[in-house]
């Protein structure tokens, strides 16, 4: 079959339908200047934020990437950070004071353990849903159906049919739900999908290769031990299945449990596939295969694949991830990374920059470098644990997000596209566990034909949590 010549910018929405998105551009971004925030150069939208009366916004999950998406969204828009929300009281305490510092009123947040509870006391405009994935549908769904729109961390769900049902909630509710899959929103990628992709510099595609070789999987045999008295764990297993503690799981420890998430390729292969989707206007895959295990990294007690090929198959051309989580990467520049090969060349695409490489010798290499925001934003430099690289790009997915509020449309990273690239991902866990290509049907909700991976489209919940229902 032959490749395929990209000329749209966007991929078909749910049902088929091209979705509108709003995309705020540089110009019509935030600056910082002594003594606080500076609005510039921001056009009419911006204009309509500063007079607006600051927007209610809650946290659910007041871990690393949950604070670190709350800060992005204080610095671009006017907020009041109405409340915060986690099981570990420490965590809590800790963002509470950040939160505190960052916003104008200085008054400090309410906090809560049980998100049910937060929302029940408290009116929201916006909720960040930032908490393990395990968590993402019961929270994502309750925000929703609070009237909240909702900023939604990757991947959106553990299982396929919990991303049907946050999509059903969605549309329902008519609520704004953007996806944390900011690449959609980074600089030098929004450029390099204009001016190589976009500008037909590649031709006809005919392969798409996907990788990441960090060295991310968490591992080891940490004894058994009290839960600490300042960590509710039954409340932050919730619906997954309760493991004996082991200490603290935050940062890279559950991730590395098939428990709550799905490893390597449904925390990183997602925003990968994500970014291939857009920029090539790409949909469910028709088919999707995946092999691998742990092949190398043997000891500990991760159970989650350090080794693993996916494909996801379209017409003309085929979608190939690759983690590694030992050895080293193929490409040092690109250990994170995605390929588009075209007839007339290649384009190189990773977080912190992209290359198009010409067939053609006589033609120049086109570089896109990562923009980085440290004067406009001094605080970046200081903060803790910060991805500098990544926090101008969810600094515009915030503004996309406002904007797509604003005038009640759908965002670039829109629940609809999270979850066709999440569930993508769950597939290839999916296809890996039972060892055969699966068909998905997102109209009937089943892998065509196949009785028992329609059955591992939905994880059991463990008791009394129940499933959201489509």
């Amino acid at each position: 079959m032959s490749g395929i010549r990209v000329e749209r910018a966007h991929g078909p929405g749910v049902g088929g339908a091209a979705l509108p998105h709003f995309h705020i551009n540089r110009r019509r971004f935030l600056q910082t200047a002594a003594g606080g925030l500076a609005w510039s150069a921001l056009g009419s939208y911006g204009a309509e934020l500063v007079n607006q009366k600051p927007k209610r916004v809650g946290l659910i999950g007041a871990g690393w990437y949950g604070k670190s998406d709350l800060w992005r969204l204080a610095q671009v828009a006017p907020i009041e950070i109405v409340a915060l929300c986690d099981p570990d009281r420490r965590m809590l305490a800790g963002a509470v004071e950040i939160a505190r510092q960052r916003q104008k009123s200085g008054k400090a947040p309410r906090t809560f353990a049980d998100y049910r509870e937060m929302l029940k006391q408290e009116k929201f405009d916006i909720v960040l849903v930032g908490s393990p994935d395990h968590w993402h549908a019961l929270q994502a769904i309750a925000a929703i159906e609070a009237g909240a729109d909702v900023y939604l961390q990757k991947p959106i769900t553990v299982d396929v049919l919990e991303g049907e049902a946050i999509l059903a909630a969605a549309r329902k509710h008519r609520r704004v739900v953007q996806i944390g899959t900011q690449r959609k929103s980074t600089p030098h990628l929004v450029d390099a999908k204009r001016q190589v992709v976009d500008a037909g510099l590649l031709g006809k595609i005919g392969h798409v290769e996907m990788c990441c070789y960090y060295h991310m999987r968490a591992n080891g045999n940490p004894p058994v031990e009290p839960v600490p008295e300042f960590l509710d764990y039954d409340l932050w297993t919730g619906p997954a299945p309760l493991r004996p503690y082991d200490g603290l799981p935050h940062k890279r420890w559950w991730r590395t449990f098939m428990e709550y998430g799905n490893g390597i390729t449904g925390d990183m292969c997602v925003h990968m596939l994500d970014t291939v989707q857009w920029m090539l206007g790409l949909g469910w895959p028709r088919r999707v295969s995946s092999t691998g295990g742990i092949y190398v990294q043997k000891d500990g007690k991760s159970n989650i694949s350090d080794t693993q090929t996916a494909t996801f198959e379209y017409d003309g051309f085929n979608c190939v991830w690759q983690h590694r989580t030992w050895g080293a990467p193929v490409d040092p520049e690109y250990p994170w990374a995605l390929f588009l090969h075209g007839e007339k060349g290649v384009l190189k695409a990773s977080t912190r920059k992209a290359e198009f490489v010409p067939l053609d010798k006589k033609e120049k290499t086109i570089l896109f470098d990562c923009v980085f925001e440290r004067e406009k934003f001094p605080e970046d430099v200081t903060e803790k644990d910060i991805e500098l690289n990544a926090a101008p790009a969810t600094r515009r997915h915030m503004l996309d997000f406002l904007a797509a509020i604003e005038q009640r449309g759908r965002p670039v990273a829109d629940i609809g596209f999270g979850h066709t690239s999440t569930s993508s991902c769950i597939l290839a866990n999916v296809a890996m566990k039972v060892g055969r290509p699966l068909i998905y049907d997102p109209a009937k909700r089943v892998v065509t034909g196949d009785r028992e991976a329609t059955q591992l489209l939905a994880r059991a919940y463990r008791q009394p949590w129940r499933r959201p229902v489509v």
